[in-house]
Formats: C-alpha cells, structure tokens, sequence
C-alpha cells in the first residue's frame, strides 16, 4: 500500500475517533495468532482500533508497524498513546473513499 498523504490520515482518523478497539496486544506482543485474528477483521473492516496494554513488550508505535508489516496493504494511521489505527482497504468492494 502507497503511504498516505496527510489528507487521507486527517480523513482515516475522523472516521476511527468512534471505534472501539478491536484487538488488544498484551505481554506476549504481536504474536501469529494476534495477527491472524487481525487479518479476519480486516475482512469485515476496513479501519481498526487496536489497544496496546502496559504490559505489551514493545511500544505502541512499534507495534503498531509492526502489525502492518504483516498483513498485506495495511498501513498505520496515527498512534495515541497505547491506541493505534489501522486502515487496509477492501480489495474487492472498499466502502471507504479517500479523499
């Protein structure tokens, strides 16, 4: 995935400021299962909030990269403190239009 332009970020984080994260990253970090249960909700949504707990051995930005590094054409879209959003758009029908 091409990186955002700060438009397209500004946009992502309006839609995002509502959602509830869908995952949450603990002590044993990002781990295959994290990804795969990520991976399916990507299938469902096109942006995701995912919770980085204390405990999570890297930081949330790292994480956050992280995560993106393993799941095809996601791209991080801001982090905030142990939060960080994700946006992969559908392959198929994508619902969300940036500008």
């Amino acid at each position: 995935m091409p990186d955002l332009t700060s438009k397209q970020r500004a946009h992502l984080r309006g839609l995002a400021h509502a959602l509830k994260p869908a995952a949450h990253i603990g002590k044993e970090g990002v781990t295959p299962a994290a990804v795969r249960g990520l991976r399916q909700t990507f299938d469902t949504h096109e942006l995701v909030k995912v919770r980085v707990l204390e405990a999570a051995p890297e930081t949330a930005k790292d994480t956050a990269y992280a995560i993106a590094g393993q799941i095809d054409n996601a791209a991080v879209v801001q982090v905030v403190g142990r939060n960080a959003t994700l946006y992969r758009p559908d392959p198929d029908e994508p619902t969300i239009t940036l500008p």
